[in-house]
Formats: structure tokens, C-alpha cells, sequence
């Protein structure tokens, strides 16, 4: 349930290697300024974006193969190891990780954690160095800590137990908690050596990983 967080308060964003902090009154993920930091920085890919726009879907799917390729061997650190470093700087439980590039070419992973109460934290890791970039923490007002906390319930798989089971099929670019309330599953995304993309489940109990039956990638125009 990768969460889009929403700063309805005012939120504090503690950047590394500055050492202060800065309140910010904002709504969604800003990472631009982790990102800024990050020591993986991709390719600027706007001309062969604009050129994309032009070509067919199969050179747009060989395009997004390609990059995501690109940003899977970019990442040194992996997702179990990200999510580790995550845990290490804020504690909690970790609900999701995902690999992200933002648009002036910054990697980061980023990590959603629950951490007491309903407090939620966002803490992206620099993807080269499993340094921490910067984090946000806000207050739950959607009820999404109950929900998460009710779907990992006796659960005796984590998100980095996930992410480590899933490596075996592959390079894990996401973790995400399928939180729906009858999965009973963590959701993987993982990108295969020629840049495919394919969709896994891993129980909460056994840890076993099956194909996402339910999800599929489209990255055909709509």
C-alpha cells in the first residue's frame, strides 16, 4: 500500500550532512532535495522522452525496458538493505520501499514506516551509499496506520524478509503491503536482466512468492 503522503501539517524534514531542520507545509513526497543528494544520479532522458512521444509503443516499451535496467544496476544497495538502513535511522515497521527517480536524475529508495501511534515516516536512503537523504514525519489522519496495523496482525514476515525472498526473482525495485484485508501478502515488484517487469506476492506467514496473478504492466499510451 505504497502510501502517497499527504502533509496536512506543518512537517519536519531533517536533511543529512546539513543538520537542520525545516518545516515545511506541503502536500505529497518532496524528494527533490534528497534526490539532489543522492550519489546515483541517472542519464537526463528529456530528448529521448520527446522522442519517444513520437515513436511507437514497441520502441516505448524497449525504452522502458531499458531504463529500468538502468536504475536497477544504478542502485547498489538492494531492498532488504535499504529498508535495514531506514529502520536503523527511524524506528518502526517498515511498510513499503521503493526504488524512485526523481526528474532532475536523483536515485533514492524510498521507505514508508509506521512508527508508534498512527505517526507515519517517510525516509528516503541514498541508493549508492545506504546513507540517509532526509526524512518526513506526519500525523495519520486516514486511517491507514489502523488498517496496515490490523493486515500485519500475527505476521511473522517483514518487509525486508520480503524483499529478500523476492530477490531470488530478481532485482527488487519495490515492497509494497497488500493491505486489503484478504491477500494476507506483501506485493514485490522485481526487474529482470533485459529491464522486464514482473509482479510477485509473498505471504505474510510463509514467506512463500507466487506471481501477482491480479496485476500486469501497461506501458502502452493511453
Amino acid at each position: 500500500m505504497k502510501r502517497n503522503i499527504v502533509i496536512a501539517t506543518v512537517a519536519a524534514i531533517a536533511l543529512a550532512g546539513g543538520g537542520t531542520a525545516t518545516a515545511l507545509a506541503a502536500t505529497g513526497d518532496d524528494e527533490s532535495s534528497a534526490a539532489k543528494k543522492s550519489s546515483v544520479q541517472l542519464k537526463d532522458n528529456d530528448r529521448d522522452d520527446d522522442r519517444d512521444d513520437r515513436d511507437d509503443d514497441r520502441n516505448d516499451d524497449r525504452d522502458d525496458a531499458a531504463e529500468n535496467t538502468a536504475e536497477a544496476k544504478a542502485a547498489k544497495l538492494t531492498a532488504a538493505d535499504a529498508i535495514k538502513a531506514a529502520l536503523a535511522s527511524q524506528s518502526g515497521t517498515a511498510v513499503s520501499a521503493e526504488l524512485d527517480d526523481e526528474d532532475n536524475g536523483g536515485l533514492v529508495w524510498d521507505v514508508d514506516v509506521l512508527g508508534k501511534g498512527s505517526t507515519w515516516h517517510s525516509v528516503q536512503v541514498d541508493p549508492g551509499t545506504g546513507k540517509i537523504l532526509g526524512s518526513h514525519t506526519e500525523q495519520d489522519e486516514d486511517g491507514d496506520a489502523s488498517r496496515v496495523a490490523a493486515a500485519l496482525k500475527g505476521a511473522s514476515v517483514t518487509a525486508e524478509d520480503a524483499a529478500k525472498a523476492a530477490a531470488d526473482k530478481g532485482t527488487v525495485t519495490s515492497v509494497d503491503l497488500d493491505d486489503d484485508g484478504t491477500a494476507g501478502a506483501w506485493e514485490a515488484e522485481t526487474s529482470g536482466a533485459k529491464g522486464a517487469e514482473s509482479d510477485w506476492k509473498v505471504d505474510l506467514q510463509s514467506g512463500k512468492v507466487s506471481a501477482d496473478k491480479s496485476d500486469s504492466h501497461d506501458d502502452s499510451d493511453d
